[in-house]
C-alpha cells in the first residue's frame, strides 16, 4: 500500500507530492519575488537578512544553499563569502532555478547552479560550512529526509539554518487566517493569475511543523544546539543547529 502525505490540506500519495509542487512553483516563478514583496509587505527581505546574519558565515566559506529558488540567500551569502568563498544555489524546480541563475547572472555573479532534490544532495560528506533552506523545507515530502541529508553535507562545526513560516502567536491567529485563506489567494490571481497555487502554499504552512516540533526533527537528524528565533510574532521563525 502506498503511503500518503499532504500537499496543502489535501491527502496525497507520497509518490504525488512533488510533481504536485513542481506544478505549483513552475507556475509562480515569474512572479515569485513580486509576490514576496506584496504578500509580507517586504518583511521577507528582513527576514532572510536576517537568516544570513545568524549563520555566521565568514569570509573563504562555502555555502549551500536548498531550495534557494531565486537566489535571494544566495545573493546574500556571496557578499558574506568574498571572492575566496564559494555559494552553491539548487533547487528542485527548473523554471525557478533558471529566475535564480539569471538573476545572479545579471548582477555579475558566476557561481554553480545546482538541480536537485533536498532529500538526496549531490554533493560529497562534510563539505559545506553551511547549508540554509528558506521557505522550501514545508514542500518537501519526507523533510526528516532531508534534514539528514543536509547535516550530512556539513562539515564538523557547520550550522544549517532553516527559515521557514511557522506557527504564529496566538492572538495574531484570526487576523491570520483571514489574511492567508483569503486575501492570499487573491493577490495569486491578481498578480500571477493563479488563485490556487498561492491557496495551497497558505495551506502548507498551517500542515508544517510549529517552532518546537521542527526543532524537535533537527535534533532527531543529528543537529546539535539547535535553537530557533520568531519573528513578526512566530508568522516565520529561522532556526539554527549545528553539526559536530
Amino acid at each position: 500500500m502506498n503511503k500518503t502525505t499532504h500537499f496543502g490540506f489535501e491527502t496525497v500519495d507520497e509518490n504525488d507530492k512533488a510533481k504536485r509542487v513542481a506544478g505549483v512553483f513552475t507556475s509562480v516563478a515569474g512572479k515569485y519575488d513580486v509576490m514576496n514583496d506584496l504578500m509580507s509587505a517586504g518583511l521577507h527581505r528582513v527576514w532572510k537578512r536576517f537568516a544570513v546574519s545568524v549563520s555566521g558565515v565568514r569570509e573563504g566559506q562555502r555555502v549551500l544553499d536548498v531550495a534557494g529558488g531565486s537566489a535571494d540567500l544566495s545573493r546574500l551569502f556571496l557578499k558574506k563569502v568574498g571572492s575566496s568563498g564559494q555559494v552553491v544555489l539548487t533547487d528542485i524546480n527548473n523554471a525557478m532555478l533558471r529566475v535564480g541563475r539569471d538573476r545572479l547572472l545579471d548582477e555579475g555573479y558566476t557561481t554553480p547552479v545546482t538541480q536537485c532534490d533536498a532529500e538526496h544532495l549531490p554533493f560529497p560528506d562534510n563539505y559545506f560550512d553551511c547549508v540554509s533552506i528558506a521557505f522550501g523545507l514545508r514542500n518537501v515530502t519526507h523533510k526528516d529526509a532531508a534534514l539528514r541529508d543536509m547535516r550530512r553535507v556539513l562539515k564538523p562545526g557547520g550550522r544549517l539554518i532553516v527559515l521557514e513560516f511557522s506557527k504564529v502567536a496566538k492572538p495574531l491567529e484570526k487576523i491570520y487566517d483571514a489574511y492567508s485563506f483569503k486575501l492570499l489567494p487573491k493577490f495569486g490571481q491578481l498578480i500571477a493569475n493563479d488563485a490556487d497555487s498561492y491557496r495551497y502554499l497558505a495551506e502548507s504552512i498551517r500542515m508544517h511543523p510549529g517552532q518546537d516540533e521542527l526543532k524537535n526533527m533537527m535534533a532527531d537528524a543529528g543537529l546539535e544546539k539547535v535553537e530557533y528565533f520568531n519573528m513578526t510574532g512566530g508568522v516565520v521563525a529561522v532556526h539554527r543547529g549545528y553539526k559536530f
